[in-house]
Parts: structure tokens; C-alpha cells; sequence
């Protein structure tokens, strides 16, 4: 209790900028450096030289400027303009504060947005929500992570074999029916209240996984913690897509993704423990991410669109967007879940790589993914879902499994390409199930495609391991199931409806407030 002002302080300070610039400029140009700007903020004067926010992701704004005439015609004035902001975007706005300070303190500066801010402007209330999703995606993202990242470690210490561990990674894929009620619930009581319970109870029953005394115990604490998990991470998208304008609703994907990613990474890093000491360490580590998620729900609000009157909707009517989802969501799993947790195993077993090697090559191949979340999520707002959606399945897919193929600096070279193309699906195509659906239908239905999902992460396992023990290689069981985004960006391109540049409202006319 005694740290909070302290905190509250350093959180302050992370935000809070004041940056002051002097130049001597012509007529021309004073007279646009005095114009109210309309860009990542809209300016509304206040007095001579003094404006403030009349829109934009600012808990404070203020520009000042003052002039001095250089010469007695008039011609050249010497400016100093200082600008004081505060961003609403909380836990996060340190990563944006440098590029802010240096657009906002530009003496010469149009209206045009930077290539690094959203198609539409945000709010404070918008900001603050995003800010907090992408706090608490870190940490359930971390707990989330630690059976996949852990299994080779935990398979050696239990004496689990390859197709074991495709077992017991397929057993712990039920977690998305755990996530169903929960999710549920979500429609029901409200965003907030269920991201608390959810987070909550990720990381207790992760860090109950440290006890575990078999693999079948370790499994069945993580099918829990997996679940709320899964609950905790649908409602974090929902809540952020439900505060976000109409050409925002990717972008805020893509920085959820990348908190996200953060906190996969954050286990990835930790991953020297198993190693040096015994994998249980990072079970018990995200037992810490309980302080964070208390101070990330202070400042965690209530979505407008959830608090506003809605009608409740049943599931009739909207059988063909949940099963065209639900469909996709299983042919895009049979091949990215193993991809993905197999990746360990074929590193250490294939390639002979150490854990600290290990985790050089999945940090420094797949940072570079950054870059394909932030464009795909600009490209999606901008372009359009469909298009950005389907070259990146197809590229990100073709990428990994030739990874997969061969050895040497190709292989970490191909990585990064399937890293950095794949990574542009996330926004692209995970946008779809928020928006499909309308507000009281929302949590449940994304629910029940995350189940569904499941069943093609389970066979993908299942596959995978059996496969590889016949191969003696994964590389080419991952070929194989490569059929199954192949099918999904077929689905794309002739099923998937665009869903850019509109409003959720327009999208899911129930939600549409009743006319006066």
C-alpha cells in the first residue's frame, strides 16, 4: 500500500512529456505553425499562441508558441513552441511518449499522420482501455506459454517420448471449452469483472504447475490454467475492438499481439531456468504476475459498447459466420499449434540446439515479426481484411515449413521470412471474430470457435507426433498438414465477407441503438 504513490509516480512519468523547439520561419510558415492541428490530436485555440486538445489520446495537452519578429519588414520570425502532453494509453505509453514528443514538437508540421499512428484518431477512454489490454495480454501471455515452451525440459525430467508429448500438448487443447462459460459469463457480466477472474486464476493455477509430480498432474493444472487463460485473452480482444473506432479495430490487434508476444518472449527468456536449474522455476514465476494484474484493473474500465443498451441475441441467425469461422479457425490450427510447440523439440532433437540457443533463435528470428503485425494491422484498416489476410497465411505457412526443411543460416533466414509474413494474420484474420458478432453474443460465440479450434490443434498434435516418430523428422509431417491453411486462404478470398471501414454496429444491426 505504501508503494502505490511511488508507482502511480513512475507510471505518471512514463506518459508525461514536455518537449520545446525554436526555429526562425517565414510568413507562410508561421501562419500554418499558428493554425489549430488536426492530426494524432485536433487543436482548439485557447488564447493567442495557446492551444489544447479538443480530441486525441491525451489525458493532458497543451501547445504554446511565441513569436519574435526577426526584422523590421516582417518577413522572418523566431518561434519557440512547447508542447506538454500526458498519453492516456497506460502501462504502454512509454513505448510511444519518443515518437509522439517527436511529432508533436515539430516546428514545421502538416496534418498528415505518421505511418506509426491508427487510421482514426483515439480517445482518452479508448486509449486507457487499449493501454490496459495490452498490460494484461503480457501477463496472462506469459503463463499462457510456459507449458508449450517447457515441454522438452518437462518431457526429459517425466521420461515422455515425442508422440507423449503430442498427447499430453493435444490433452491440454480442452482448455477452450474450460474458456466457454467463462466467456459466457463475459456477455453477461461484463468485460472487466471476467478479465480480473480470469487473470486471476491463470496465474494461480499456472503456478500451481510447479508442484506437479507427473505429467499427467502437470496437465491437469494446465488444461485449468490454459483455460482461463484462453477466457482471459478472448475478453481482452473483445473488450479493446468494442472501445476502438471503425479503422482501428486491426491496429489495436496488432499492439495487443505484440504485448502479447512480450510476454511469450518473457518466458522464452526465462528459459536458461530449465536449464541451469529445473523447468518448475518458470511455473512458479507467473505467480508474480498476480500484484500486476491488481494495479492493471484499477485503471481497467468497462466498455462503452457493453455498458450501452443492446439486445440480447441468441446464436439463431448467425450459423454461418460461427460455423465459416469455427471451419477456418480448425484448418489454420491443424498446422500453426504444432508449428509452433514442436519447434522446441525439433531445435534441440534435429538441430542439437541448447535452451540459452534455443532461445536466441526463436527471440532473434521471431522479433522481427513485429514488423509484420504493425504493417498487416495498418494494411488490414487501410486495404482491407481479406487480401492481407490470405497472403499472409499463404506466405507465413510456405515460410515455416521451409524452415522446418532445411539447416544452417537458411534456416534461421527463412524464420524470419515465415515470422514476419505469417505474423500479419494475426490482425488481418483475428479481427473477424470480434466483428462478426453482435455485443451479447460476443464473448460466447468467439468461445465456441476457440473450442472448435481445438479440435484441429488436437489432431495437428496428435498428427504431428506420430508422424514425426514415422519420418524420424517433423519437417515433413508439417508439409502435410500445410493442406490445411491452404484451405483457409481459399476461404478468404471466396467466403469471408470485408469488414473495413465499418462500424461493429453496421456489422450487427441488433446492436443498433433504437431510433428516438
Amino acid at each position: 500500500m505504501h508503494h502505490e504513490p511511488i508507482h502511480a509516480l513512475s507510471m505518471l512519468a512514463r506518459t508525461v512529456a514536455t518537449v520545446t523547439r525554436q526555429a526562425v520561419v517565414d510568413r507562410n510558415q508561421l501562419d500554418q505553425l499558428l493554425e489549430p492541428r488536426d492530426g494524432v490530436v485536433l487543436e482548439r485555440r485557447t488564447g493567442e499562441g495557446r492551444y489544447e486538445a479538443a480530441e486525441g489520446p491525451f489525458l493532458h495537452y497543451a501547445r504554446t508558441v511565441e513569436v519574435t519578429p526577426v526584422d523590421e519588414r516582417d518577413e522572418a520570425f523566431r518561434v519557440s513552441q512547447t508542447v506538454d502532453f500526458r498519453l492516456a494509453l497506460t502501462w504502454f505509453g512509454w513505448m510511444f511518449v519518443p515518437l509522439v514528443r517527436g511529432h508533436l514538437g515539430a516546428i514545421r508540421q502538416g496534418n498528415r499522420r505518421p505511418w506509426w499512428s491508427p487510421v482514426d484518431r483515439l480517445d482518452p477512454v479508448a486509449a486507457n482501455t487499449l493501454g490496459s489490454v495490452m498490460a494484461m495480454s503480457f501477463v496472462v501471455s506469459y503463463a499462457a506459454s510456459l507449458l508449450s515452451q517447457s515441454m522438452t525440459f518437462v518431457a526429459e525430467d517425466f521420461g515422455v517420448s515425442t508422440t507423449g508429448q503430442g498427447i499430453a500438448l493435444a490433452t491440454v487443447r480442452i482448455d477452450g471449452f474450460v474458456a466457454l462459460p467463462l466467456l459466457a459469463l463475459a456477455d453477461r457480466r461484463g468485460r472487466r469483472r471476467m478479465v480480473m477472474v480470469t487473470a486471476v486464476g491463470t496465474c494461480v493455477l499456472s503456478g500451481l504447475g510447479a508442484l506437479a509430480p507427473s505429467m499427467p498432474a502437470l496437465v491437469g493444472t494446465q488444461v485449468l490454467a490454459r483455460g482461463f487463460a484462453t477466457a482471459a485473452s478472448v475478453t481482452l480482444l473483445v473488450a479493446a475492438l468494442e472501445e476502438m473506432p471503425r479503422n482501428n479495430r486491426a491496429f489495436a490487434i496488432s499492439l495487443e499481439t505484440m504485448a502479447a508476444a512480450l510476454g511469450a518472449g518473457a518466458c522464452i527468456g526465462l528459459l536458461f531456468l530449465a536449464d541451469l536449474f529445473s523447468w518448475r522455476l518458470l511455473y512458479a514465476v507467473a505467480l508474480l504476475g498476480l500484484p500486476l494484474v491488481r494495479s492493471i484493473g484499477r485503471r481497467f474500465t468497462e466498455t462503452r459498447r457493453f455498458q450501452a443498451p443492446h439486445v440480447v441475441a441468441s446464436v439463431a441467425g448467425h450459423g454461418r459466420r460461427l460455423w465459416l469461422l469455427g471451419v477456418a479457425a480448425v484448418c489454420l490450427t491443424v498446422f500453426s499449434v504444432p508449428a509452433s510447440q514442436f519447434q522446441n523439440e525439433f531445435l534441440r532433437d534435429e538441430r542439437g540446439f541448447s535452451a540459452s540457443r534455443i532461445s536466441l533463435f526463436i527471440i532473434a528470428t521471431n522479433v522481427f515479426g513485429a514488423i509484420g503485425i504493425v504493417v498487416g494491422g495498418k494494411l488490414a484498416d487501410l486495404r482491407g481484411r481479406r487480401v492481407v489476410a490470405s497472403t499472409a497465411v499463404i506466405g507465413g505457412v510456405g515460410g515455416t515449413v521451409v524452415m522446418f526443411l532445411v539447416a544452417g543460416w537458411p534456416m534461421w533466414a527463412w524464420s524470419v521470412i515465415g515470422a514476419v509474413v505469417g505474423a500479419a494474420t494475426v490482425p488481418s484474420l483475428g479481427v473477424y471474430g470480434p466483428e462478426l458478432f453482435p455485443t451479447s453474443l460476443r464473448g460466447k460465440a468467439n468461445g465456441v470457435i476457440t473450442g472448435v479450434a481445438r479440435v484441429g490443434s488436437v489432431v495437428g498434435l496428435v498428427a504431428t507426433g506420430i508422424l514425426a516418430d514415422r519420418f524420424d523428422a517433423i519437417g515433413p509431417a508439417l508439409a502435410i498438414l500445410a493442406i490445411g491453411p491452404a484451405i483457409v486462404a481459399v476461404l478468404i478470398f471466396t467466403a469471408f465477407p470485408e469488414t473495413a471501414h465499418q462500424e461493429l454496429e453496421d456489422l450487427n444491426p441488433e446492436d443498433r441503438p433504437p431510433p428516438d
